[in-house]
């Protein structure tokens, strides 16, 4: 069997490690900052978005308004604050489904490799693959109208396949490894083995997936929501702020300037942190760049 655990020497020299890794300190300050947002939005933020000042809009940055208003003459710091709240719940919603329900089909198709049902799951996997999330939106919102409830469930079908497939070659890998064997001549079934003795050694590479299918989140709920499939009005959302600047971007550049800004760095800010993830919890990319 495969200890998991980490000695306090060990757990130590990662610490150690994650805090000399500048692409994961600076991933996590920046997603730390709009997370943080996301939340102060809950209980407080500069202006009620949900208040329209017709006599204030279009204004630039100002010691009132500190990165401007839109066209409706709402604070548009204030809008990117509840937009933060908007893209990170949908993105982690979507990776959770991802994550629910294609990692347990990952395990399956691995421990029953060759077979008539490993076959079904992986071509159903490409099936999936084959139409993009934003096609799948279209469909979903088409039958049911546009809703961020309806993104969630568009962006978190796309992300079922990305982690069956790796959980699959992930697992296939380990299948043959002496303790695995062990465990199996002790009468371990396949699902015990799979929770037990799987599932552990590949968790860390579910961890760097997750970040990174989190910023494709954030990135497919702007570009639904700039097409008007995503979260609807009054509720806030970083895409429907650009697809509303467009009109306005050769007086009003702010409009647009500011919740790009929000998206170009909380999606650098997920990769950075899943690049030093990735560094940190495998040795050999570790000793390459020592």
């Amino acid at each position: 069997m495969s200890d998991q655990s980490l000695s306090p020497v060990q757990a130590s020299s990662t610490l150690w490690i994650a805090l000399r890794s500048r692409s994961l300190i600076l991933g996590l300050v920046l997603t730390l900052t709009f997370v943080a947002a996301a939340l102060i939005s809950f209980v407080w933020v500069p202006y009620d978005i949900t208040t329209l000042d017709i006599a204030n809009k279009i204004k630039g940055p100002s010691a009132l308004h500190w990165l401007g208003t839109d066209h409706y003459g709402r604070d548009i710091l204030s809008m990117i604050m509840q937009g933060a709240r908007t893209s990170i719940a949908v993105a982690v919603l979507a990776v959770g489904i991802g994550m629910l329900i294609g990692v347990p089909l990952g395990l399956w198709a691995a421990a029953r490799r060759g077979s008539l049902l490993d076959e079904v799951i992986m071509r159903t996997n490409d099936l999936v693959f084959a139409f993009p999330s934003l096609l799948i939106a279209v469909m979903i919102t088409s039958a049911f109208g546009p809703s961020a409830t309806n993104a969630i469930i568009a962006i978190g079908i796309f992300n079922i396949p990305v982690f069956a497939r790796l959980t699959r070659s992930s697992a296939l890998s380990l299948w043959q490894r002496d303790y695995i064997l062990a465990a199996r001549v002790a009468g371990k079934g396949a699902a015990r083995i799979s929770w037990e003795h799987i599932l552990p050694n590949i968790t860390n590479m579910m961890i760097v997936q997750g970040t990174i299918q989190f910023s494709l989140g954030i990135l497919a709920e702007a570009g639904l929501s700039y097409v008007g499939l995503g979260a609807q009005p009054p509720t806030a959302s970083w895409g429907r702020m650009l697809a509303d600047s467009q009109t306005f971007i050769s007086f009003a550049p702010h409009m647009a300037l500011f919740p790009g800004l929000a998206i170009l760095l909380t999606v650098l800010g997920l990769n950075l942190m899943g690049d030093g993830l990735r560094d940190l919890f495998d040795p050999k990319l570790r000793r390459g760049r020592t």
